[in-house]
């Protein structure tokens, strides 16, 4: 009976901590800033899925279909946007460069949040020499600058595709979310209700599962958000210099390397998919702040 105080103040403070985060997704869906970005990220989402009916909304949705007669043609009927250097339309590619472009943010990132999580947690739940091995790892990657080690191994690689790509960056973009998992599991692992449930005898996989990840993670879904526009503006950075996708797939990155060439001459080849692209970053990063802002631990007490 003389730990019957003590599990009930685990579990209030538990419930606590439940009932603030619904609290701010209450408060997170009834921003006007929320919806936005939101709506946003699911047209751009819609093409990526299923870019083929939204590539034929004004003419022949082919970005394949191309003729050097239309090369760099301006907006035409059916072509609102133009014609790229390979006399393909603007609108088409851009549409289905969604595709690309945002698989890598976020198949990188997911990769990115799958190491940290399971480092991350080792590290902070457990301490000792895991935490000291775990730690020195993160210094020895966050020693390399993410776009230096993304060009270097990229530029070692015969075949950059989507997945090659995504596996670089997911690589070496973990760093900072597992020591923001490692400081959020050391300040959980020794809260009321973890405690009771060890001495309700749980096990471990069931403590972590059940009581650890699920309020260690909020901070890190939140940073994990507004990396995906990191990758993105990343992957496109590469792509623009030559180490990153490569013909024949389709991203706005490689659109954007192509038209600036003919900036100059032509300059609504890089309009609509440095556009798309802005949109995407601008969107997922208000999206993360606005996630950010409604979970923030300070404004639930």
């Amino acid at each position: 009976m003389a730990d019957l105080p003590t599990n009930t103040k685990a579990m209030s403070t538990a419930l606590a901590r439940s009932a603030g985060r619904k609290g701010g997704l209450r408060q997170l869906m009834r921003q006007p800033l929320f919806w936005l970005p939101v709506a946003v990220l699911a047209v751009l989402l819609a093409f990526a899925i299923a870019p083929a009916p939204f590539a034929a909304l004004f003419g022949n949705g082919d970005p394949r279909s191309c003729s050097l007669a239309n090369s760099s043609g301006l907006p035409s009927a059916g072509h609102p946007f133009g014609f790229d250097l390979q006399g393909c339309d603007i609108w088409a590619n851009s549409v289905h460069g969604a595709q690309a472009s945002i698989t890598v943010g976020v198949l990188a990132t997911a990769i990115s949040l799958a190491i940290a999580i399971l480092l991350g947690t080792i590290a902070g739940l457990y301490g000792g020499v895991a935490d000291w091995l775990i730690s020195r790892l993160t210094e020895v990657f966050l020693g390399f600058p993410f776009l230096l080690a993304a060009i270097v191994v990229l530029n070692s690689l015969g075949d950059r595709s989507v997945l090659t790509v995504s596996l670089v960056l997911g690589v070496f973009g973990w760093p900072t979310m597992a020591r923001l998992v490692r400081t959020s599991v050391r300040a959980i692992r020794t809260s009321e209700y973890v405690l009771a449930a060890r001495t309700m005898g749980l096990g471990q996989l069931r403590i972590i599962t059940r009581y650890v990840l699920p309020n260690a993670l909020t901070p890190v879904i939140v940073l994990a958000t507004i990396a995906i526009g990191a990758v993105i503006v990343a992957e496109s950075s590469l792509t623009y210099l030559g180490i990153g996708l490569q013909p024949p797939a389709i991203s706005w990155g490689l659109q954007i390397a192509a038209g600036s060439r003919v900036f100059q001459t032509a300059p609504h080849i890089i309009m609509l998919p440095s556009l798309m692209l802005a949109l995407t970053v601008l969107s997922v990063i208000g999206l993360g702040e606005s996630l950010r802002t409604a979970f923030d631990p300070r404004r639930q007490q």
